[in-house]
């Protein structure tokens, strides 16, 4: 008989609570003493020869945005496991993950705004990558006001999954945004298939950062899941018991 794989192990929502419970303290640990490093770097970082202090919004500004889009990645692939594969956790992951991946994305078009008044003199343009990204922040408000606005949770997970499925464009979008067109943002940095070019002095607190930016997503994102596995054993407690008093009712009678 072969293994069940890890997927198959945290299908099983009493299994990943006992999972995540273990990981979710290191994780967290983790990802705070990364961001306290990352701080402590970027601020020891050397100014940018052009940019000076304006610059190290990077340190937010960039994880952030890294992390808006993989945020909706997480949230369609999610989509992609409910609507094909029935993953009994897939739901769950796509609605924790979507207001986790709207804040990072406010908070990268709020630092975008924050580095573009001294760069370009206004805190927001209609240039190409952040009219993309300000798109991308819309479909995640349609996708959570989707789901409330349906009260039958099924068929507002089927509906918000093939919504994800569809605004999964976006991405290739604003990746290559700024390749095509006349933009005022610059290129691609750090991911380039030429390598980065950034110095090390503002590459290495730039890394740290991420990471540390990256485990507090995931950390936030257990918690969420977690938090909604609760919510819906409380909600089909409150029905068991509803149904409970109802048969007691009928049958008095």
């Amino acid at each position: 008989m072969l293994m069940p794989t890890l997927t198959q192990k945290l299908a099983n929502p009493t299994r990943f609570m006992e999972l995540s419970g273990r990981v979710l303290p290191w994780l967290t640990c983790t990802a705070c003493i990364l961001l306290a490093v990352g701080l402590y770097m970027s601020a020891r970082a050397p100014l940018d020869y052009q940019q000076g202090h304006a610059a190290k919004i990077m340190f937010v500004h960039v994880p952030s945005a890294w992390l808006s889009m993989f945020g909706y990645a997480l949230v369609a692939i999610s989509s992609f496991g409910l609507l094909v594969f029935r993953h009994p956790l897939a739901d769950v992951s796509a609605k924790a993950a979507a207001p986790i991946g709207a804040v990072f994305t406010f908070t990268c078009l709020l630092t975008g705004s924050l580095w573009g008044k001294p760069m370009w003199g206004a805190f927001w343009v209609w240039d190409p990558r952040l009219t993309s990204v300000l798109i991308l922040f819309f479909l995640y408000l349609g996708l959570i006001a989707l789901r409330s606005s349906i009260e039958e949770e099924t068929l507002a997970a089927k509906l918000a999954a093939i919504l994800a499925l569809v605004g999964i464009v976006m991405l290739p979008i604003i990746k290559f945004s700024v390749e095509f067109g006349n933009t005022l943002h610059q290129p691609a940095s750090v991911i380039r298939a030429g390598g980065p070019t950034i110095d090390a002095a503002l590459l290495t607190p730039l890394l740290v950062m991420a990471v540390g930016f990256t485990l507090m997503f995931v950390a936030m994102h257990l918690k969420a899941m977690r938090n909604e596995i609760l919510r819906r054993r409380v909600k089909a407690l409150q029905l068991a018991e509803v149904e409970r008093a109802q048969g007691q009712l009928a049958a008095a009678e």
